[in-house]
């Protein structure tokens, strides 16, 4: 008797076991074990399944070893983790952690390029963010320097960016990646972007541009977008620039002045500035300057392809971000007298 009620204890008590690893089990497999805020892991390349589990369970997730690693068996994740660093969202479970890792799907940062930004504002981004990895090319860019943008246009050239001057070269926009991601992989999104956009908008320009080229595009779009902030004034000043061109006057635009001054700029123009000759100095030169002289934005670019149609050959600023165009320099005189030298 004493030998069947230890057997039929034994059977209970495995039973009553099996009862509660099963209960274990599927609990592991439902219940989330992120719980509160989302967790960011990040897991190093060569990183082991057993360190992979114990960086999970550092951050305070119930994850148990072993159904953790039963889970990665049954769903064929045990051996495709991937490096990267993530982030666990609120309420995911073993399962949906594992496949997230699996996947690759690795937390993604983000860096911002504003319109008419120049490609030394660019690189001064990249350099500060510290989700970036950065390359010594980029990190002491100096394009003033010839060694310096030498050694800049072979980093350029080994990522597909094949140019002679980066300015303009590259969209402004939003771009994310994932941690790590070299500086010069971000710069080729922005430069494929703008590849794609102007290659896109010089296929539907309008007639008669006095415009050979989509880089010849892109320049006097950097010019259209360091005049303006205001989208709907972008085609007016475009047609200005178009018509001057066809006419072959000079564009005598400040912002061109500036970008060829350098470091030599305080904020001011002086009678000195616009009298000194620079590739750059559309008031002592008939044409587009050399290069673009920041990073145009897509509607900068609309706008310089698609020129309002007028007879405007003027434009000055109000100084409250607008513009007064004119067709003769009579009504530009007394426009410049009303809104710049406060006389009538």
């Amino acid at each position: 008797m004493q030998i069947k009620q230890l057997v039929a204890l034994s059977l209970i008590t495995l039973i009553f076991a099996g009862w509660a690893a099963g209960l274990s089990y599927v609990t592991a497999l439902t219940v989330p074990v992120v719980v509160g805020a989302p967790v960011t892991v990040e897991i190093a390349k060569g990183d082991s399944f057993d360190r992979i589990t114990g960086k999970l369970i550092a951050q305070k997730l119930a994850i148990k070893p072993l159904w953790f690693k039963c889970i990665a068996f049954r769903q064929n994740t045990y051996q495709r983790l991937k490096a990267g660093e993530y982030e666990l969202p609120v309420g995911a479970t073993v399962p949906q952690i594992l496949m997230l890792l699996a996947l690759g799907k690795t937390k993604q940062h983000a860096i911002t390029f504003p319109e008419g930004w120049a490609f030394k504002q660019f690189i001064e981004e990249l350099n500060k963010n510290q989700s970036i990895g950065h390359s010594a090319e980029l990190a002491s860019a100096a394009l003033g320097s010839i060694a310096d943008a030498s050694a800049l246009k072979k980093r350029l050239s080994a990522q597909g960016i094949d140019i002679e001057h980066p300015e303009g070269q590259f969209f402004p926009d939003t771009y994310y990646f994932a941690k790590y991601t070299q500086d010069v992989a971000v710069l080729k999104m922005a430069y494929d972007k703008m590849q794609r956009i102007i290659a896109h908008e010089w296929q539907y320009k309008a007639d008669g541009l006095p415009l050979k080229s989509p880089y010849e595009a892109l320049i006097l779009a950097s010019v259209i977008e360091k005049e303006t902030g205001q989208k709907s004034e972008r085609p007016q000043i475009a047609g200005v620039f178009t018509r001057r061109l066809q006419a072959g006057m000079m564009l005598q635009t400040d912002p061109t002045v500036i970008y060829g001054m350098g470091e030599l700029y305080h904020g001011n123009i002086s009678r000195q500035d616009l009298l000194t000759a620079t590739p750059y100095n559309t008031y002592q030169m008939i044409g587009l300057p050399p290069t673009p002289i920041a990073m145009p934005g897509q509607d900068a670019i609309h706008a310089a392809l698609h020129p309002d149609e007028g007879d405007s050959l003027y434009f000055v600023a109000r100084g409250d971000g607008s513009h007064v165009f004119s067709a003769t320099l009579a009504a530009h005189n007394q426009a410049v007298n009303l809104y710049q030298r406060n006389r009538p």
